[in-house]
C-alpha cells in the first residue's frame, strides 16, 4: 500500500524541513510548499490525503489557502499550525473548513497522533459518507430518523440539535470532538451563550444515555468532549 501522502505549507525553511524529515521517517510522502501560493500550486499539481498549514504565511495566509483548497476539494482533511493561541484565530480555523489546530511549539509526536486519527476517522467515514445509523454501546441511534432506543426498546425521538450533537459524538467516537468544532458545526458561532447552549445539550445527552453504564461523555477541560464507549 503506497504511503499517504501530505501538503506541507510552511515558510520556516529549517522548521519545515525538520518537520518534513520526521513526517518521512514515519513513513508519510511529503511535499514541502514555501508560502502558501507555491502550496495551492502543489495542490493542484498533485492528490493529497492531508493538508498541514502555517497560518501566517507570505503571498498568502493559511485561512486564505485553505479556503482555496476547499473550493479544489471538500473533504482532504486540513490541520493548522499557528504561532499564535488567539481564540479568534481556531474559530476561523474552524469554519475555513479545518480538521484540526496545534499552536506552535508542538510535540511532533501529538501532531503525528492527530494525523493518524484524523486520516482513520476518514476511512472509517468514507466507506459510509452518509452514514446514519450507530451503535453506541446497547443503543441504536438513527440520526436520520433522529431516534434513539436502548436494547431495541422504544425509540427516543431528539430534537434536531440533540440529533446534530449526539451524530458528531458518535462520529468521534472514543476521540476528542473539539468543542470549537462542534460550536461552528451545529450554533455556527462559539460564544458565551452558544458555548452554555451546548453544555444544556451535554447534560440532556448524559442523561439519556445513562441506562448503559459503560457508556459515557466525559468533558476533556478547555478541549472538548469524548463519547466513550468501554
Amino acid at each position: 500500500m503506497a504511503n499517504k501522502k501530505i501538503l506541507l505549507v510552511e515558510d520556516d525553511p529549517n522548521f519545515g524541513t525538520v518537520l518534513k524529515d520526521y513526517l518521512a521517517l514515519n513513513d508519510y510522502d511529503v511535499t514541502h510548499a514555501k508560502d502558501g501560493l507555491e502550496g495551492l500550486i502543489s495542490f493542484k499539481n498533485d492528490d493529497f490525503d492531508i493538508c498541514i498549514l502555517d497560518v501566517m504565511m507570505p503571498k498568502k495566509d493559511g485561512f486564505t489557502l485553505a479556503k482555496d483548497i476547499r473550493g479544489i476539494n471538500n473533504d482532504v482533511p486540513i490541520i493548522f499550525l499557528t504561532a499564535k493561541s488567539m481564540k479568534e484565530d481556531v474559530l476561523k480555523g474552524y469554519q475555513v473548513g479545518a480538521d484540526d489546530y496545534l499552536n506552535k511549539p508542538f510535540d511532533s509526536e501529538v501532531l503525528l497522533y492527530k494525523i493518524k486519527a484524523i486520516l482513520q476517522r476518514k476511512e472509517d467515514t468514507a466507506t459510509d459518507d452518509n452514514q446514519f445509523e450507530f451503535e453506541i454501546g446497547k443503543f441504536q441511534f438513527n440520526s436520520k430518523l433522529r431516534h434513539l432506543s436502548f436494547e431495541g426498546g422504544e425509540a427516543r425521538k431528539l430534537s434536531p440539535k440533540e440529533n446534530k450533537l449526539l451524530k458528531l459524538l458518535a462520529l468521534y467516537k472514543n476521540d476528542l470532538l473539539p468543542r470549537e468544532l462542534a460550536l461552528t458545526k451545529i450554533w455556527r458561532d462559539d460564544n458565551y451563550f452558544t458555548s452554555r447552549s451546548m453544555d444544556v445539550y451535554i447534560a440532556k445527552l448524559r442523561k439519556y444515555l445513562k441506562p448503559d453504564e459503560k457508556v459515557e461523555i466525559i468533558n476533556i477541560h478547555g478541549e472538548g468532549f469524548r463519547l466513550v464507549v468501554e
